[in-house]
């Protein structure tokens, strides 16, 4: 199940995959509007030092071909190959964009998404829509970015001034002269997948991959060589007959099987029901017609039963049962290949053999290992405590299964933690994971979200904590507030390296707070530490002194610069 992404959200390559080799796929549409979708290839102070790496429709590869361009295919608007281990040292960054070819905007185009595919497999997916744009007729869907490791971060930020606005801010220029050249290489994209390791690109898991590269290539080397394997065995036969009698040439020639259905009802007149069917001569088994009658059936067996008239006859008995064996003078090998056995059970016995209930069950086999925090599921997550080294704590009673050595243990919060805990209501219930094993954690089908800081923060109620690295650093932070109860709001603010685990109760939906936001304190799961936040109430006498209340009188107002977000789901806690 591929990891879902939400603008601004940030993870390593490795901990989606174990591949380097890459697939990127784009969609996006519009009714009555055209994109063009590149790839910049950006240095360490994200600029566009070399032009080779603007990889676009007029330029569909890299020098070192680590990134190319491979065009529309399963279902994606424009696709990338990219070989992580072959980018050059001096590009850090590949921004993946999206603008509008002519008149129109991003506010217009319709459900989109960029992927990423690892051999095959869809491992990660950032979806967007137009109703997260407004003027824009750039934007920059993606980044793939060399911070230690290779990353991947969900973007989607936008540009009024379409793609030359993209290329002045990477540091690029619009030379107006290239536009012609456009429409001279729209074929080259398609004939990159099929070149560069095509069956590693399939974009769909299993579904449409074949169909998309190895399908074509394969049906039509395999069609040619069963046609000249049953030349050879029917018709070898009648090879000898012909010395006798002229008509037999006439057979060998077609290889469709087609004149043997035609001459078989010649030969026997009163037989009007051959001609339909070609392997009716069969059946009939005349004395007069073995010659003619032996490719439907004994394409196998003529050497044993060619020079006898009953040999047609003898297949047929073992095919309506027990009285088949006496009349067979051992006609049944061809057949049966074993004669104790019925020569119709051997079907019979193939259905055993169909997919059974591992194949029924294949979908939900466990993930691969590989990395720490791996999702099994929207509502199933794996940590491997032998990777990294270090301990997890995690809610007590989330563990649903584990593997090897794994020790668990109370975690308390000590006496000030408990009264802390106590009086803001943020107090946590951990147990400490162990050992060189696999734990398995899920809480009441609630999704999960595993969240990586890299020395940020994220601010998170403890109700929604399912588990994290112990070495994050985690506080009680006060929300100041007015006209309310106690005067503040109390939330955990976690900050460090590692991984937090994040639940909610369905599907939650990341804003920007760079306009003023406003959120129910019951809905909101976790927002930026840097996100400045303050309690909002709507308390007035003239309100308050009639009966009746809106149950809205509480928010949470959001602000902040670029980059700050909120998250929130829909249930109220």
């Amino acid at each position: 199940m591929p990891r879902e992404f939400q603008r601004g959200h940030k993870a390593r390559i490795s901990d989606l995959t174990a591949g380097t080799d890459l697939y990127v796929g784009v969609q996006i549409s519009a009714p009555g509007l055209n994109f063009d979708i590149s790839c910049f290839g950006l240095d360490a102070d994200e600029r566009l030092s070399d032009d080779r790496y603007f990889i676009f429709f007029n330029q569909p590869k890299s020098p070192e071909e680590s990134v190319q361009l491979l065009g529309a295919q399963a279902g994606d608007t424009e696709s990338f190959r990219v070989t992580l281990d072959r980018i050059p040292p001096q590009i850090q960054k590949l921004s993946f964009t999206a603008t509008v070819d002519g008149a129109g905007q991003m506010s217009q185009i319709g459900p989109g998404y960029l992927r990423i595919v690892a051999g095959g497999e869809e491992v990660a997916r950032y979806s967007f829509d137009g109703s997260e744009f407004t003027t824009e007729r750039a934007v920059m869907l993606g980044d793939f970015y060399l911070k230690d490791v290779w990353r991947f971060a969900a973007v989607g930020q936008g540009f009024d001034g379409g793609l030359e606005a993209l290329l002045k801010n990477f540091g690029g220029e619009v030379l107006e002269e290239e536009a012609p050249a456009a429409p001279q290489q729209p074929q080259q994209p398609q004939q990159q997948p099929a070149a560069g390791g095509a069956p590693g690109f399939a974009p769909p898991a299993q579904s449409a991959a074949p169909p998309a590269f190895g399908a074509p290539s394969a049906p039509a080397s395999v069609p040619p060589a069963p046609q000249p394997q049953p030349a050879a065995q029917g018709f070898a036969p009648p090879a000898p007959p012909p010395g006798t009698t002229p008509p037999p040439p006439s057979a060998p020639h077609p290889n469709v099987h087609g004149a043997p259905t035609l001459i078989a009802p010649m030969t026997p007149p009163g037989g009007v029901q051959v001609p339909p069917p070609g392997p009716a001569p069969a059946p009939y088994g005349q004395p007069p017609q073995p010659p003619y009658g032996q490719p439907p059936a004994p394409s196998a067996p003529p050497p044993p039963g060619y020079g006898q008239p009953p040999a047609p006859q003898a297949p047929m008995p073992p095919g309506y049962g027990q009285p088949g064996p006496p009349p067979g003078y051992g006609q049944q090998p061809p057949f049966g290949q074993i004669p104790g056995q019925h020569t119709y059970g051997v079907p019979q016995g193939a259905p055993p053999g169909g997919a059974g209930v591992g194949a029924a069950l294949q979908k939900f086999r466990e993930t691969p290992t590989g990395q720490r925090w791996t999702q099994q599921n929207s509502k199933l997550i794996r940590v491997d405590l032998g990777i990294g080294g270090q301990p997890v704590l995690a809610r007590q009673g989330s563990m649903v299964l584990y593997q090897g050595k794994v020790d668990f243990s109370y975690k308390g919060a000590g006496f000030a933690g408990r009264i802390v805990g106590n009086a803001t209501g943020q107090e946590m219930q951990l147990m400490r994971c162990t050992g060189q094993g696999q734990v398995f954690l899920a809480e009441n089908s609630t999704m999960l979200h595993p969240i990586e800081l890299q020395g940020d923060g994220i601010c998170v109620s403890a109700e929604n904590v399912l588990a994290f690295d112990e070495s994050l650093q985690y506080e009680v932070r006060r929300i100041e507030g007015h006209g309310i109860p106690g005067g503040a709001l109390f939330t955990m603010q976690f900050q460090g390296t590692g991984t937090i685990v994040v639940k909610t109760h369905g599907t939650p939906v990341v804003l920007p707070v760079t306009p003023t936001t406003f959120a129910d304190c019951n809905a909101v799961v976790a927002w930026s530490s840097a996100a400045q936040v303050i309690v909002s109430s709507q308390v007035r006498m003239r309100r308050n002194a009639y009966p009746g209340d809106t149950g809205e009188s509480i928010n949470l107002q959001f602000r902040g610069a670029p980059g700050n977000f909120i998250v929130v789901q829909p249930y109220e806690v």
